[in-house]
């Protein structure tokens, strides 16, 4: 699914020399750099990775008022960037929100694009990715999880019983 993410950022935007990728906390940030890596392999091209935290951008913070906040770090200006935000699973759209309110506070980019390793649906918000690894169909009561090697030991996708 990574592989396929990276060639379509590839074709999309003919080369990959005004990329930047930016993940989102927490799973996010592996997966960008994932693809990153990818691209450097199939395109030559070195593309910077971010890392941006929502937490204080969420409109659920009153109801988790224990999240624990990460570090935003985006390495060049973002600026005339084409920028593509990174996250392991599309729900709601609220996290997407999120992220692009934070966006907003760093920069100015030409465009902002959306890759997601899975898009389950159940949107509250009009969004969607532009790059998809796997769409899953779930029930509202369900809950997908993605583990990756970097921080959870293993890698897969899983859906449960909420």
């Amino acid at each position: 699914m990574v592989r396929r993410i990276s060639h379509e950022i590839i074709e999309r935007h003919q080369g990959a020399e005004d990329v930047v990728l930016v993940g989102i906390h927490s799973r996010g940030v592996p997966l960008a750099e994932m693809i990153a890596s990818t691209i450097a392999q199939v395109d030559g091209t070195t593309i910077p990775v971010g890392e941006l935290d929502i937490g204080l951008y969420r409109d659920d913070r009153r109801q988790r008022p224990t999240t624990r906040l990460e570090r935003t770090l985006i390495p060049v200006d973002l600026t005339e960037k084409q920028v593509v935000l990174v996250d392991d699973v599309l729900y709601t759209g609220r996290t997407v929100r999120s992220a692009l309110d934070a966006l907003s506070d760093l920069g100015r980019p030409a465009r902002v694009e959306l890759a997601v390793l899975v898009d389950r649906g159940h949107r509250q918000l009009p969004i969607r990715a532009d790059y998809v690894g796997k769409n899953v169909p779930t029930g509202a009561g369900q809950r997908v999880t993605v583990r990756l090697a970097d921080i959870d030991a293993q890698s897969g996708v899983w859906v449960e019983e909420a």
